[in-house]
């Protein structure tokens, strides 16, 4: 009398559920990484513009109480930098014999969002609306991205 012999192992009707099934987690899944990563990116977009806007009020500062030589300071800058690189590469401090430099910044930083290092820039004599820098100096810094943030707002906005 034969003996039927079971083969273990999976079926193919198995294997194609269970495919199925992962597939079907798999799409579920891929919105919220996504949603994930960009809150990743809008957080660094948040700290990134927090860090320049803190080195530019630390120049002003600085310039205000005398710190920084008129020399280094282009005319109607109203004490703040003619531009981002100013802030990395420093500024001689007034009435100081060591040749010491005030550096606000270790680099001009990446956007998150765009990926470039380079950023939209307001003068201080700017209108607040323009979308052009008036090049006098740079009061402010805005993302150069197009995009809106999770809460609704153009990433220019922040």
């Amino acid at each position: 009398m034969p003996r039927f012999t079971r083969a273990d192992g999976y079926s193919f009707v198995e294997l194609l559920v269970v495919t199925t099934i992962v597939l079907i987690l798999a799409s579920a899944v891929q919105p919220l990484a996504r949603v994930t990563i960009q809150r990743q990116k809008e957080v660094e977009l948040r700290r990134v513009l927090r860090e320049m806007r803190d080195a530019i009020d630390k120049f002003k500062d600085a310039a205000d109480q005398g710190m920084i030589p008129t020399t280094e300071l282009k005319a109607n800058s109203e004490g703040y930098p003619p531009d981002l690189d100013t802030l990395v590469e420093g500024v001689s401090v007034a009435n100081d014999a060591s040749g010491r430099k005030l550096k606000l910044l270790r680099r001009v930083p990446v956007d998150p969002i765009t990926g470039e290092a380079e950023w939209g820039k307001r003068a201080y004599q700017d209108k607040p609306d323009t979308s052009s820098w008036g090049g006098q100096n740079i009061f402010d810094v805005y993302s150069l991205s197009g995009g809106t943030g999770l809460d609704g707002t153009k990433y220019r906005d922040w």
